[in-house]
């Protein structure tokens, strides 16, 4: 006998089958036509402009997990077991309709294949659902939930696999097929079976087995599950080109399609929640909570059946007042196996709050009207900009027609601060040092616009904006290096076609290091560890050059903190936090980082940003450290390390 499979075998009523099989059809159907309505009522733009790297990408992260494995080799195992096993059954239900309806083609040899990718498929799916079970219900993850939901969907699919294993084995204790060693589960499972049983019990399975089936179909789009499609969907719409804004919208922020399909594709996973800094330090703000929380405020209002998710419905978590608490540090969209990017739909969510003047701190308040006074969030004046060159001779490019190599733009925060001044300090006297042609802006230097730009304060932005393209113009500026990331930031990713070329300091040091423009005389003794910021580490990715600076002094011994890279922890002063009162929360994330440095018996901690200067070293004070340990920015070592005093 030819190696085959007989269709419907021993069932009656089959027109009940696909009256059934249509109704779950036209339900799934309907739930992401439903998704479809609410993210065109939502969205600003409804445009998904075709890219050909976006659907490589989406391929490459749907069907290899490529993101869900990283930073997490268990998570990414199980996920690639469920996702496999899944997706070899649906592929070899649609097999089986064709050899059904279309051409007999599943016979023979070909057969025997189909029947052991079906068994490896459906065994890789259970082991992928126990796995998730024993992770979730008896390893208990922190980051992960336990609600009904979360048990119901596992339970569901479990039923689902495992009556189809039963059915299978049912109709091999009966049948008996020479080839029934390749389909080896159902054939073990119809080795314990009776003939006579198997087939009077065959036809009752079959049916609890079919409508479990479908109607776990029926549900996807009405529960979690609807990851399955929203997860490839917001892949590719997360990197396709951004639809321009039209000119009189330039100055509103709202939440677009990105961010609407991945409220929707989000599956609760928490690893946003395990890697915030906010929730790390017990505050009452996680991204998980953000974006349910949008994702039922989104369908509450523009779906005229409220939220079609029957199994999690409940009530919208306050949010509008903890948007405050995220310090855009970019961690999440850095383990987010969706790219999602939540800080960023809360920068968008801040703007809203500032155009209604609804629940914005009030210290936050004051500072922007500073901002918009004053051009700096620090002092009720401009005339102190540039007290901190006051001593050094240096050029003003505002006040002469002298060429130079380099605009030094200093920034607020380094020209303000006590402590950060000596940033800029140490890096004129190492730019001196090294023969550099430089000059500064001196009182005329205004804001770039960051913190306008990270707490949503968008037509002070592009004031400022204009503000510095209409100064670098003036004078002729074409290369400008910053003080801090968040300068070099906004300048180099959020200015419009910007006619200048930005750095960070960090890359004019190992520039002159690779030059040879710079020469050491003395040789530091000490073990140092370096805290990555978050504007240049995760947002510009500038990991290597500041190590290899410090690796060039002499004497010098970097060791490694147990965050580092991709995976630095946040000191805790983006996204305005430098400008709120004390938030509540159990610790500070400045004061978690500084024990960790601590941890690994280095001497000094560098960095090389302003607010990260300041954050740690005040970290350092109220953690009793200041006997133990130093805090440094880069260039105060390097000048160190050059000749320029004698503190180490």
């Amino acid at each position: 006998m030819i190696p085959h499979r007989p269709m419907f075998w021993h069932i009656e009523y089959v027109w009940l089958f696909y009256v059934l099989a249509a109704v779950a059809g036209g339900l799934f159907l309907a739930g992401v036509a439903a998704h479809v309505w609410v993210w065109k009522r939502a969205a600003r733009y409804f445009r998904i402009p075709f890219s050909q790297k976006a659907v490589k990408k989406t391929l490459v992260d749907a069907l290899l997990g490529r993101r869900v494995f990283q930073g997490n080799m268990a998570a990414g195992a199980m996920h690639f077991l469920l996702f496999w096993g899944f997706l070899v059954l649906f592929i070899g239900t649609l097999l089986l309709a064709a050899h059904h309806y279309v051409h007999p083609f599943l016979i023979g040899s070909l057969y025997l294949g189909f029947s052991m990718a079906m068994e490896i498929g459906g065994a890789m799916l259970m082991l992928g659902l126990l796995w998730a079970i024993f992770r979730r219900y008896i390893q208990r993850i922190p980051r992960l939930e336990t609600t009904k939901e979360d048990a119901l969907v596992v339970a569901w699919l479990v039923l689902v696999v495992l009556s189809g294993f039963v059915v299978e084995g049912l109709r091999m204790a009966f049948q008996h097929p020479q080839w029934g060693g390749w389909s080896f589960v159902g054939n073990c499972i119809g080795n314990l079976l009776t003939i006579s049983a198997s087939e009077s019990l065959y036809p009752y399975l079959w049916w609890v087995h079919t409508l479990l089936a479908l109607g776990f179909i029926a549900v996807i789009p009405f529960t979690k599950l609807f990851h399955l499609i929203g997860a490839p969907a917001s892949l590719y719409v997360q990197n396709t080109p951004k639809t321009p804004l039209a000119p009189e919208d330039e100055t509103v922020e709202t939440l677009d399609l990105a961010d609407l399909v991945f409220f929707d594709a989000c599956m609760r996973c928490g690893r946003c929640v395990e890697v915030c800094p906010s929730a790390g330090v017990g505050e009452p703000f996680a991204p998980r909570d953000f974006v349910q929380a949008m994702r039922l405020r989104l369908w509450m209002e523009y779906s005229p059946f409220g939220d079609v998710r029957f199994l999690s419905r409940g009530h919208e978590k306050k949010m509008a007042e903890r948007i405050w608490y995220c310090t855009t540090c970019r961690a999440c969209l850095e383990v987010c196996p969706i790219y999602g990017a939540t800080f960023e739909a809360i920068r968008k969510m801040r703007a809203v709050a500032i155009e209604e003047g609804t629940q914005v701190p009030q210290i936050l308040i004051q500072t922007l009207d500073k901002l918009y006074r004053y051009n700096n969030p620090w002092e009720a004046s401009k005339k102190k900009r540039a007290a901190w060159a006051k001593e050094l001779d240096l050029v003003d490019l505002t006040k002469t027609e002298k060429e130079t190599e380099l605009c030094y733009f200093v920034g607020c925060t380094t020209s303000f601060d006590t402590r950060a001044q000596e940033i800029a300090r140490s890096f004129s006297w190492i730019l001196q040092k090294a023969g550099i042609n430089f000059g500064i802006l001196g009182k005329k230097e205004p804001c770039c616009g960051d913190i306008a730009r990270r707490v949503g304060e968008i037509g002070l932005f592009h004031e400022q904006v204009d503000a510095c393209l209409k100064l670098f113009s003036n004078y002729g500026i074409e290369h400008v290096v910053t003080s801090s990331p968040h300068c070099f930031h906004t300048f180099q990713n959020e200015y419009p076609e910007a006619p200048f070329k930005a750095r960070h300091y960090t890359q004019v040091l190992h520039d002159l290091i690779v030059q040879r423009k710079m020469e050491f005389e003395k040789k530091l003794e000490v073990t140092v560890t370096y805290h990555d910021p978050c504007y240049l580490g995760r947002y510009n990715r500038i990991f290597d050059e500041p190590r290899e600076v410090i690796r060039a002094i002499p004497g010098i011994r970097l060791v490694e903190m147990a965050h580092h890279g991709p995976d630095s922890l946040c000191c805790g002063g983006g996204g305005g936090r430098m400008w709120q009162e004390d938030l509540d929360g159990e610790t500070k994330m400045s004061e978690i980082r500084i024990k960790e440095a601590h941890a690994t018996g280095a001497q000094i901690l560098i960095t090389a940003c302003p607010l990260c200067l300041i954050m740690l070293e005040d970290a350092r004070k109220t953690s009793g450290l200041e006997e133990e340990l130093r805090v440094m920015d880069l260039n105060e070592l390097v000048a160190e390390a050059m000749g320029k005093g004698n503190n180490i």
